[in-house]
């Protein structure tokens, strides 16, 4: 499986750790939206898309986002179940807890592989600074020998 296409979307103010969003192409068949490229403790690094967990009200069955203290729905108090750990700065464990993955790659090398690719075309976006406002993408050797246009 080859990524034929990495589109970046940079994400404005420097100070926040969400640098930018990605989309990727694979095999110019299938599509992966809402990758992000985050700056971590130990330098950028690729998440996959996620979405946050939700638990049901015991009261309606609405539900909720993890860790809510009162339903949306009919305004009950949840039960808070553990109490809930002091989180030291940096600390994103219990955070992480609360999102699971939409899709992720299954080894280690493929993952690597995703990483190398979208953090070459954001460096590659980054450096076109703002003034070339667009998508940066990357084409695959394959298609540059044929001169495919995506």
């Amino acid at each position: 499986m080859e990524i034929t296409e990495v589109r970046i979307f940079l994400k404005e103010g420097q100070d926040k750790k969400l640098k930018a969003y990605a989309t990727l192409t694979f095999d110019r068949s299938f599509v992966v939206r809402n990758v992000k490229v985050i700056e971590g403790n130990k330098g950028l690094f690729v998440a996959m898309p996620s979405r946050r967990l939700k638990e049901a009200c015991p009261k309606c069955g609405f539900k909720n986002v993890m860790r809510s203290k009162y339903c949306n729905q009919c305004a009950a108090a949840l039960p808070q179940g553990e109490p809930r750990p002091m989180r030291m700065p940096g600390d994103d464990t219990a955070r992480q807890s609360e999102h699971k993955d939409i899709a992720h790659p299954i080894t280690a090398e493929f993952r690597e592989y995703i990483q190398k690719k979208v953090l070459d075309a954001y460096e590659d976006e980054k450096r076109r600074g703002p003034s070339q406002v667009g998508v940066s993408t990357f084409r695959t050797e394959i298609e540059e020998d044929n001169d495919i246009e995506l």
